[in-house]
């Protein structure tokens, strides 16, 4: 039996072990998924032992802390800073992000416009991966930050030129997520309006009060579940691909 799991701190929100264990009872493949909570990122390589993992999502806060603990990276996740999904082949420890594929399936959901322009809220690893994608498809972009200095407004700066000005806002921290769900970022909502759209990284609870908000001012809102679904999905061809699960050895020693 293969072994995977989540890596991160307070994982009583995830969905991920339902996901995972559902696709492996269905699709009768030999494999199971564990929640594994770390205090601290230097514990990974006694968790991959405890555990016999072969690969592992990493949510946060470890996305950005988690690299220096890898061997190896891939182009993407290099380009982002931050990883959410390891494979383990022949000793090696091999980041990848496949949040990039999830914030895409997401903006032709939300179907973005050329005029649009984006507020970030956060600037952690999913931020970057919010980043490197808009940076992608050509959409400017501004980065919201509790802390001054760290982005280009601050909560307190939101004034309504700046939210007309920014018909995308994304959220990409925490704030809202099981079980503090009655939590917001800190916005004036009142000045939403129906040419804004909202896209919660968040996907549990479905509705976060961001999203509420928004849909109250006729805002289109989108939450974090296609994106979890559509990266973790990602994440299992990349285990698929590299672990070579499903396939067969042929006689000379290669895959077929």
């Amino acid at each position: 039996m293969l072994h995977f799991g989540l890596i991160g701190r307070s994982l009583g929100h995830s969905f991920s072990k339902k996901f995972f264990s559902a696709k492996f009872a269905n699709e009768q493949i030999d494999a199971d998924y564990e929640l594994i909570e770390l205090d601290s990122i230097d514990q990974i390589d006694q968790a991959i032992a405890e555990h016999s993992l072969s690969g592992f999502n990493v949510t946060i806060p470890y996305k950005e802390s988690i690299i220096p603990h890898l061997d190896e990276l891939s182009d993407e996740a290099k380009a982002v800073g931050a990883v959410n999904c390891v494979v383990i082949k022949d000793g090696r420890k091999i980041g990848h992000n496949t949040d990039i594929t999830g914030i895409e399936a997401s903006l032709e959901w939300l179907d973005i416009d050329a005029d649009t322009r984006a507020l970030i809220l956060g600037t952690g690893g999913a931020s970057k991966a919010v980043q490197h994608v808009f940076g992608r498809y050509n959409i400017p972009f501004d980065i919201v930050s509790r802390t001054k200095g760290k982005g280009d407004y601050t909560y307190s700066e939101l004034s309504s030129e700046v939210l007309a000005q920014h018909n995308l806002i994304v959220n990409t921290t925490p704030v809202g997520m099981s079980p503090d769900n009655d939590s917001a970022p800190d916005l004036c909502y009142d000045l939403l309006n129906s040419g804004h759209r909202l896209f919660d990284l968040v996907y549990n609870p479905a509705q976060t009060r961001f999203l509420e908000y928004g849909k109250a001012h006729g805002a289109k809102t989108l939450g974090g579940m296609l994106m979890l679904q559509t990266q973790a999905i990602a994440s299992w061809h990349i285990w698929q691909r590299e672990l070579a699960i499903g396939t067969t050895e042929c006689t000379n020693g290669n895959v077929c």
